[in-house]
């Protein structure tokens, strides 16, 4: 049934959208040649993108900006910096070859992308910060190894220039990480392919995945590094759909492999440019801690529960024997099931056609699983014996980075269970783009919104009563209002930090139409890891030298030509630049005072939203005065504060 099911769909597979069940977005994409499969030859449509704009929303961008620039921001870009680029940009690239089977990530602090000659930059991310596969495939499949990496080429200039695949072309290839593990193949480390024709209705060579791209060693007639292709309709690069697994080369686990992505000229096939970049995966999704026999799920005497020895089979086999308890199913005999086969989900809807055939008669995926499931939060609040029973958490973190660092766990931003399998009406405000309001969540969809917490400024941010505040007094530390049990993310009317309209944060733009995640790193995993060797750090400090937002105005912009200005992303002045701190920011101040103290504070002693990136020196009025990293910049630190 399955075969034929997915057959008749035209390939309605898993995309590179899909991560572990809960953060993410479904795909509606624009099959150009109509043959229901996208990404093959075409151009994909901008999934869950609700406004179908093909520009990038330049006219929504969440940069702070006024003037809604387009054009790389001429008309006065916030980097002006005199300090120099950091990176050198001297290739970097160790091997010499286009088949980079064998990079080796070097010191960080001392690793940059691109050449001095060609001022070539690469923002590269992973849309979701964590992707899920099952461990095995012979009983039942949830999610096939299936993952995403999109990347922006960037050829530094006072007007950036965004690169296209008429100029470039953009591969990924193995690289080994500072602690010596390589990712380069996926033959021999999964069952996947040996039930990916019963599952998925397709016949695919051993190594390739569910959209034909392979692991770099694993490509039968070009091995080495693989292609991306280019979006037209996202201006960036994608290569959806790789298939690796949290195994590396020498069978350790390792849940953030790196893979090296790397920009190549067109005619030439010189390389410009790389930028090293986690591809997270995780196989630690599975139903073992209730499920095993004789555990709370699979303990009814009258059942004849699984003898497997393999706990991870064992326990899938209890699932179908359970499922055929409760709703009269034969699934036990009908291995191996897709789940998605019956329970429609976004995250395995490539065609975007929406639930079809039996799919129509039964509850999506995500609101059975978290049903079924929803008496977990009745008995705790811990994310470890919730969320973490079935997703990654407790020995791979699929939420990690900043977030984590700041104590928000997973109800703070998606809410308890039963808000998540959409149990409750959503409140005014709180569907993606506003048409589902007063409707039951849409999973992939509805959504936390960067908005939602970091909900303005200094001087003009959300705030009462029934909102969960941070002690800083303007971000908030949950993205719904106290006691809402539908968990409906909040809109912000103060659009700093929004992303554009209708759209999630992994589809967004900022600043001269750059992805958010090129700069902020990955849904679930924003830059930067507390843990200091910890490979997610790696992209940033190859970029600029530092960990955390990739905020250095040099990494795009040529170095010293652009004007004193505070038109950067979310509103910000010129980084790292002399002549700001030289008294530079002083006309600034008197022309628009509260321009200064939406982010210095209101009293401009400093908030977290002029925290120092990396410890500078500048020379000021005062002589030379040091600001560490993480130090909130007030005026009081190099003169007298304005009264």
């Amino acid at each position: 049934m399955n075969t034929a099911y997915f057959r008749y769909l035209g390939l309605i597979l898993i995309l590179g959208l899909s991560a572990c069940g809960g953060g993410g977005g479904g795909s509606t994409s624009n099959d150009t040649d109509n043959d229901s499969i996208v990404n093959d030859g075409t151009t994909s449509g901008e999934t869950e993108d609700t406004d179908r704009d093909t520009d990038g929303d330049s006219d929504r961008d969440a940069d702070g900006d006024t003037n809604g620039d387009t054009d790389g921001d001429s008309d006065g870009d916030s980097d002006g910096d005199t300090d120099g680029d950091t990176d050198g940009d001297t290739d970097g690239d160790t091997d010499g070859g286009t088949n980079d089977n064998n990079n080796t990530v070097t010191d960080p602090n001392n690793t940059t992308t691109g050449t001095s000659s060609n001022n070539v930059k690469i923002l590269a991310f992973n849309d979701l910060g964590m992707h899920c596969m099952d461990r095995e495939y012979s009983v039942f499949s949830i999610l096939p190894p299936y993952n995403v990496v999109n990347a922006q080429v960037i050829r530094q200039g006072r007007q950036p220039e965004k690169l296209n695949a008429s100029q470039v072309e953009v591969r990924y290839s193995a690289v080994t990480d500072p602690a010596g593990s390589t990712n380069s193949s996926s033959i021999g480390k999964t069952d996947f392919w040996q039930y990916a024709q019963a599952l998925f209705g397709v016949d695919l060579p051993v190594g390739a995945g569910l959209k034909g791209l392979y692991m770099p060693s694993d490509h039968p007639t070009a091995p080495g590094a693989q292609a991306f292709t280019y979006d037209t309709s996202r201006a960036w690069f994608s290569a959806e759909g790789i298939p690796i697994t949290p195994l590396d080369d020498t069978s350790r686990r390792n849940p953030y492999p790196m893979l090296r992505i790397s920009a190549h000229d067109q005619q030439t096939g010189e390389q410009l440019a790389y930028t090293d970049i986690v591809v997270p995966v995780s196989q630690e999704t599975d139903c073992q801690n209730c499920h095993a026999s004789g555990q709370r799920a699979a303990d009814d005497p009258s059942v004849q529960w699984s003898t497997t020895a393999d706990l991870d089979v064992q326990s899938k086999q209890n699932v179908l024997l359970l499922h055929d308890q409760k709703f009269s199913t034969t699934l036990i005999d009908a291995t191996p099931v897709l789940c998605a086969s019956c329970h429609y989900s976004p995250a395995l809807d490539l065609s975007g056609q929406g639930p079809q055939g039996v799919q129509l008669q039964r509850e999506t995926l995500s609101r059975v699983l978290h049903s079924a499931h929803a008496f977990l939060d009745d008995e705790s609040k811990t994310v470890e014996q919730t969320c973490y029973q079935c997703h990654p958490g407790k020995d791979t973190r699929c939420q990690r980075g900043a977030m984590r660092e700041g104590g928000m766990e997973c109800f703070e931003c998606h809410g308890g269970m039963k808000a998540v399998a959409g149990e409750f009406p959503l409140l005014a405000g709180g569907s993606l783009d506003g048409s589902n309001d007063q409707q039951a969540r849409r999973p992939w969809t509805d959504l936390p919104r960067c908005q939602s917490c970091h909900t303005g400024d200094a001087m003009n941010h959300m705030s009462g009563a029934d909102l969960n505040m941070h002690t800083d007094g303007i971000r908030l530390r949950q993205t719904y209002r106290n006691n809402d049990a539908s968990a409906s993310p909040l809109l912000a009317s103060n659009r700093r930090f929004a992303e554009n309209t209708g759209t999630l944060f992994r589809f967004s733009k900022g600043h001269g139409n750059v992805a958010c995640e090129g700069c902020h790193g990955s849904t679930h995993a924003i830059w930067p890891n507390a843990d200091a060797a910890a490979n997610d750090n790696i992209t940033a400090q190859q970029l600029q030298g530092h960990t955390g937002t990739v905020s250095e105005c040099s990494i795009c912009h040529a170095t010293g030509n652009l004007p004193l200005t505070t038109s950067g992303p979310h509103g910000m002045h010129n980084v790292a630049d002399a002549r700001w701190a030289d008294g530079g920011h002083e006309d600034f101040y008197e022309r628009d005072p509260n321009a200064c103290r939406a982010c210095h504070g209101t009293d401009l002693a400093g908030t977290p939203l002029s925290k120092m990136a990396t410890t500078r020196t500048f020379n000021t009025e005062k002589g030379s005065v040091t600001l560490a990293a993480n130090q909130l910049v007030g005026c009081h630190h190099c003169h007298s504060t304005p009264r």
